[in-house]
């Protein structure tokens, strides 16, 4: 039974990749119906905790799009790009890495992809290199984030299962070793591909005057005229309120009532943060509803609701028969648990939604939580498969045509990055977690 389970969580998964999105939580749903209906199995719990820290950090990222934030913080990263741009390959990376990081969603990478293909283009740099790069950085940013919903994902099943994990636990894993990551990936991406002068399919349709002319065409720039004083209030309330939610996590045992955990602190500080923005600058609500950042979070909440509670009714089903299964692999090779949640994430485009299924069966499999903390950047595996908003944004916004789809599908600008970068993370998280782990 547990294969014709597994039969349907995948049927429901590759249903769901054909309409995207917001699909994957309405089948989720389906999915659990049709195991309590037709197979009689009790539904096991949906991720609340994981979908309130989510509402609360997309509620305060919406709230700093809606005050003109979230532009000022891709306005100082293009003035860093137009000012140093020898070094975009690096720079762009660097960039939409500290925007996930410092944001806690990867889709604030949409505004600096145009800027920094016009900085490679007119610095004669394939285009190809930072772009394909700077869309895996924006990702890998993910659980490098003190408030993305991944870290919280982990400290909520460490609760559960009575570990003390904290957040400052996780980020000193997840930060140097998706920093490392990315800076590999990028150091490899110099070199890729002919520089343009060299390109002769590029220079064949650069005979064109019209290729020529869109080639080059007119980014706009955000780094000229005035800032609205809403915005730099709105950014420098934001930075303070994530500053706080590390030294609260940093001093939880000292600061934090008894039984009140960090991932609820989370939940309670980002709703605060987002509400000293709104009464500081008396930004609208219907303003901060309508933002990018809170479509694509509650998208983000749905997705986990029904996914991971398919999984997890599927999971609590037969406990007895996956321990069986593959606890001799995994007290063998406990590493090999990173192979299996990169497989996972080939199919779920989203990390949270992953380690909301992956991290119960960890601890369930007993694997040492040293190691379950040293692979989590093999969370991030959606670019096999090069579909991701992000991915394919970076491949409308070259102009050149160089960041593109193989003929294959799967030979795509951003494969050997993706796995360079994820496999240069999780390997480092995962030394790193065990030398930490043995002082």
């Amino acid at each position: 039974m547990f294969w014709i389970h597994m039969l349907l969580l995948l049927i429901i998964i590759f249903i769901g990749i054909r309409y995207g999105g917001i699909a994957f939580g309405l089948l989720g749903g389906l999915g659990v119906s049709i195991l309590v209906f037709v197979f009689g199995i009790v539904p096991g719990s949906p991720p609340v905790g994981v979908m309130l820290i989510i509402l609360a950090v997309v509620a305060a990222s919406a709230t700093l799009e809606a005050t003109g934030g979230l532009s000022l913080l891709v306005t100082y990263a293009e003035k860093l790009l137009r000012n140093h741009p020898q070094y975009v390959v690096f720079l762009g990376p660097l960039c939409t890495y500290s925007l996930t990081v410092l944001v806690g969603t990867g889709h604030s990478v949409y505004p600096l992809l145009p800027v920094i293909y016009d900085v490679a283009y007119k610095q004669g740099i394939r285009p190809e290199r930072p772009l394909a790069v700077s869309t895996i950085a924006s990702q890998m940013g993910i659980t490098a984030s003190p408030i993305a919903a991944a870290a919280a994902v982990v400290m909520a099943t460490a609760v559960e299962n009575n570990l003390g994990i904290g957040l400052v636990d996780v980020l000193k894993i997840t930060m140097p070793a998706t920093f490392i990551g990315v800076m590999a990936a990028a150091t490899w991406s110099l070199k890729r591909g002919k520089d343009l002068d060299k390109d002769e399919v590029f220079q064949e349709k650069m005979k064109d005057p019209g290729f020529a002319r869109e080639a080059a065409g007119d980014t706009k720039t955000q780094t000229d005229g005035q800032v609205d004083p809403k915005a730099r209030k709105g950014l420098a309330i934001f930075i303070g309120g994530i500053l706080c939610v590390i030294l609260v996590a940093l001093f939880s045992k000292s600061v934090l009532p008894e039984g009140v955990g960090m991932s609820v602190a989370i939940q309670f500080l980002m709703l605060s943060v987002g509400a000293v923005i709104l009464m500081a600058t008396n930004v609208s609500p219907k303003a901060i509803a309508a933002s990018n950042v809170f479509t694509a979070g509650m998208v983000a909440v749905l997705i986990i609701f029904g996914i991971a509670w398919l999984s997890d009714t599927i999971i609590g089903a037969h406990k007895p028969y996956l321990i069986g299964l593959v606890s001799d692999m995994v007290k063998t090779w406990p590493w090999s648990f990173a192979l299996a949640m990169f497989i996972v994430s080939i199919f779920l485009k989203s990390q949270a939604a992953v380690l909301t299924i992956m991290m119960p069966l960890g601890f369930l499999l007993k694997i040492p939580h040293e190691v379950l903390l040293g692979v989590l950047p093999s969370c991030y595996a959606y670019f096999f498969f090069p579909f991701y908003p992000s991915d394919l944004a970076a491949i409308s916004f070259d102009r050149t045509g160089t960041t593109a789809i193989g003929k294959y599908v799967i030979n795509h600008s951003f494969m050997l990055p993706g796995i360079i970068g994820v496999g240069t993370a999780t390997i480092v998280g995962y030394f790193l977690s065990m030398t930490i782990s043995s002082f």
